[in-house]
């Protein structure tokens, strides 16, 4: 794993590098987005395993070169709770994100036997790795040169095993019968991502 720290976004030479599929995932100030919280660093992995971790410019939020790989429908957003991520880069990027793959939603509906999906426990299940999770209440805000190894590393964990991830669960999902529910969770995810950023964070299907 190579780990390639920028600031406010990605060369286009680095954009132009994208396939098939990234791995992504965001760190902000806190989980209240749009309301109160910021978006504090982007986590991007590719299918080499170089990661990028780039800290965007917090006044204006110009990401053009990532904003053309977030919105080419060629390329595979892979991510975990992407319902969150996909909220924060929206709002703050101005762009839509597209396709997508949500390994949460996806463990869901295929891996009933379980209780658990968090990533960390996908990471153990299908990739063998413990990853530490204590460094996730982190101040992200801090310069990009000032975030510690251990930091970097945390973030670097959020991505580098989701192609994996994808993998494992894909395979599962065709074999109980389950991708076109789960296409079908991937489309809502847009409609959810709305809601969430008009307020309505509630289930609005409870009774």
């Amino acid at each position: 794993m190579k780990i390639i720290k920028l600031k406010e976004d990605i060369t286009s030479e680095i954009a132009n590098s994208f396939k098939n599929s990234i791995a992504i995932d965001t760190e902000a100030t806190g989980l209240q987005i749009p309301e109160r919280d910021k978006l504090s660093l982007i986590q991007i992995c590719d299918e080499k395993e170089n990661v990028y971790i780039i800290q965007p410019n917090k006044k204006t939020y110009k990401a053009p070169n990532l904003v053309s790989v977030l919105e080419n429908d060629k390329i595979l957003k892979i991510g975990h709770f992407l319902r969150f991520d996909k909220n924060a880069l929206e709002f703050f990027l101005k762009c839509k994100m597209k396709p997508i793959f949500c390994s949460k939603i996806a463990s869901r509906l295929c891996r009933t036997y379980s209780s658990e999906h968090g990533l960390k426990n996908l990471v153990q299940e299908f990739c063998g790795k413990k990853i530490d999770k204590k460094y996730g209440s982190s101040d992200w805000n801090k310069d990009l040169d000032d975030l510690s190894d251990n930091q970097l590393q945390y973030a670097s964990n959020d991505v580098i095993y989701l192609h994996k991830i994808k993998q494992e669960l894909t395979k599962m999902l065709s074999r109980e019968n389950r991708m076109d529910l789960f296409k079908k969770c991937m489309s809502f995810l847009e409609t959810r991502v709305e809601l969430d950023q008009k307020g309505f964070k509630e289930d609005i299907f409870h009774h």
